[in-house]
């Protein structure tokens, strides 16, 4: 297992505010490089050191828990003795009474048996979830927290992986895991006491297969290891492809690829079937030595001991006491066995989790940062510079003032850093030079929270989260009134279509509002966005994908927004640009024009080599919306 993120060796995602970034800032567990399914050592003491932050909350819990393993254990390991005790000193003598009392105290200690594993079990499962509980909060809660250059670099899978399998790896790890193995292994010290107490030569019998069992079971983890982690890495590609056909079964239906992509997945799926059943023929031969081993101590303390019953040395209530002891020793030692690989699970996915939620967010506010008070919206750049890989910038001196109710037009082809000048403005990503103010405010000595309060965003691909359509125009603004939210969809244009769906604004709208075409994705976007009335507008091609009609909608509903506010716009169609009061061209990250519309085709530069594009961008037919 590779490490990373415990002293500083390694970083994932972006520098520290104003730092340069390092050739090795991405290198971590999170990385394709590192399999989610590495198993660690059974004992790292960085993970044992940390995470016991977790179980303090829950201790009172685990101490119940604690409890109710003692009463067990002790009733388990009284019960031989009692058997034992029983028939030596009661049905041999046929003393009634006393075997009566015998039986009470028998069904007594097994009760006992039951109430212990009943205790330990609740407030076991109390403490596993409380933990899992306050991870996955912690780790949800870390994630919002880090900058878009950590997503840009870091796959959801992966995150996923680790808010959900890791962490529960963990849980598992913190509660049947580590109480697992001190249990089991103070059962086992007991067990052996209790038989030396009885007969020393009996025990000695039983322990001498001990060292045998431990010479089987270090040979054995070596080939389980590989055969376990075989088989987690096989379901992983499986379940990889399932969710690339399930996602893109729309182009394989297309293109009559399903006996292709149907025989990749037998292949993976096949490659699984072998794993699994490798690991299986493995299971299938540590579960039979354990019990050969038992039958192995059953038979030579069975040898000597019925000597000893004939030579009246011991009675048989003390013989067959200890088989019973035999059966109960081996049981312990089956299970941690298979505790060995869930160790080192749990601390390989301790070390991921603790890594992660050592990630500092690349973009963190000042301590002497401020709230931004209510603005007018003037915007200025101030020579600045940006590059999203060190190797290329993306930004180069850039020098801009938009003047308060400003619409401006950003234009450029591909990869010219439009976007990127959006993203600076919302402090999405930092700055690498210069620096961006707001109504004279660098945007770096306020709060994110007070800045994105007041900028407002469309964003070209609309992103719905589940509920209703209430719900996500409401979205940031919740406690605002039904007349107002119903304004703001009247204002986008998205009222006249809402009416008209069965439940009204308690549709919901379904994964990412896929029973909503992407005009009414949009629409529905730019009613969130006018809802939170912010003084600047960032509109990230709102209408790339929209039909006619519902373009010329949003289009006058972009109009009227854009009155009393500063406006920034991106475009590639004409119908767009042409309102604007500024048009600002880019090329390669700097400015080389700006002008209204009529002005820049009169100077016959990029705008005019550009325009004959527009024209036709907007000459295409526009897809229809359903």
């Amino acid at each position: 297992m590779r490490h990373g993120g415990w002293a500083g060796a390694h970083r994932i995602g972006p520098p520290p505010s104003g730092g340069k970034p390092q050739g090795s800032r991405l290198r971590s567990a999170l990385d394709t490089e590192y399999d989610d399914d590495v198993l660690g050592a059974p004992y790292d003491a960085r993970v044992m050191k940390r995470l016991p932050k977790y179980m303090a909350p829950v201790k009172g819990w685990l101490a119940l828990s604690t409890v109710g393993i003692l009463i067990r254990s002790a009733a388990s390991l009284a019960i031989p003795y009692l058997v034992g005790i029983t028939i030596d000193r009661f049905i041999q003598t046929h003393e009634l009474a006393g075997l009566n009392i015998m039986v009470a105290t028998f069904v007594a200690a097994n009760l006992l048996v039951w109430g212990g594993h009943y205790i330990e079990t609740l407030y076991l499962a109390y403490a596993g979830e409380t933990i899992l509980f306050r991870l996955r909060t912690e780790m949800f809660d870390h994630l919002h927290r880090q900058s878009l250059s950590f997503f840009d670099h870091n796959k959801v899978g992966k995150l996923m992986s680790r808010v959900q399998n890791d962490i529960t790896q963990v849980q598992e790890l913190l509660t049947n895991g580590i109480v697992g193995v001190v249990t089991n292994s103070l059962y086992l010290i007991a067990i052996a006491i209790v038989m030396i107490s009885l007969n020393t030569q009996l025990a000695l019998l039983t322990l001498i297969t001990v060292p045998i069992l431990g010479i089987v079971m270090v040979v054995w983890q070596r080939y389980a290891r590989r055969a376990f982690l075989k088989a987690r890495q096989a379901i992983a590609v499986v379940n990889d492809q399932l969710q690339e056909g399930i996602a893109g079964v729309r182009v394989t239906q297309s293109m009559s690829r399903e006996r292709a992509n149907l025989q990749q997945f037998d292949d993976v799926n096949r490659a699984n079937l072998n794993a699994n059943v490798g690991a299986a023929k493995l299971q299938a031969i540590m579960i039979p030595t354990v019990d050969i081993l038992t039958n192995v101590a059953f038979g030579l303390v069975l040898i000597v001991g019925g000597s000893q019953v004939l030579t009246g040395t011991i009675g048989v209530g003390i013989l067959l006491s200890f088989l019973l002891y035999i059966q109960r020793f081996f049981t312990p030692v089956q299970e941690m066995a298979m505790l060995y690989t869930e160790l080192q699970r749990g601390m390989a996915s301790g070390t991921r989790i603790l890594e992660l939620l050592d990630v500092q967010p690349g973009i963190v506010d000042s301590p002497k940062a401020i709230e931004l008070p209510p603005i007018k919206g003037e915007i200025q750049f101030h020579d600045v510079s940006f590059a999203y890989d060190p190797k290329a910038e993306t930004l180069h001196g850039i020098d801009l003032k938009i003047n308060p109710g400003e619409t401006i037009a950003i234009i450029g082809r591909t990869g010219a850093g439009k976007s990127s000048l959006m993203n600076l403005l919302a402090r999405f990503y930092e700055i690498e030079k210069g620096k961006i103010t707001i109504d004279g405010y660098d945007i770096r000595s306020v709060t994110q929270q007070s800045l994105r309060r007041q900028i407002g965003l469309v964003p070209q691909d609309p992103f719905l989260f589940s509920g209703t359509i209430e719900d996500n125009i409401r979205y940031g603004h919740p406690n605002v009134s039904h007349e107002d939210m119903v304004n703001a969809a009247r204002t986008a244009g998205a009222h006249d279509f809402i009416i008209h769906l069965e439940e009204g604004y308690s549709t919901p709208v379904g994964e990412r509002g896929g029973n909503l075409s992407s005009g009414q994705l949009q629409m529905v976007c730019l009613a969130r966005a006018i809802l939170a009335n912010p003084p600047i507008l960032i509109l990230d091609e709102a209408t790339s994908s929209v039909d006619t009609t519902t373009e010329q909608i949003m289009q006058h509903s972009l109009r009227h927004l854009a009155k009393g506010r500063t406006c920034l716009i991106i475009a590639h169609r004409l119908s767009t640009i042409s309102h604007a009061d500024r048009i600002i061209t880019l090329e390669h990250g700097k400015i080389v024009e700006t002008g209204t519309h009529q002005e820049l085709l009169a100077k016959r530069g990029l705008y005019y080599q550009m325009f004959g594009a527009f024209r036709a961008n907007d000459m295409k037919p526009k897809p229809t919306t359903y």
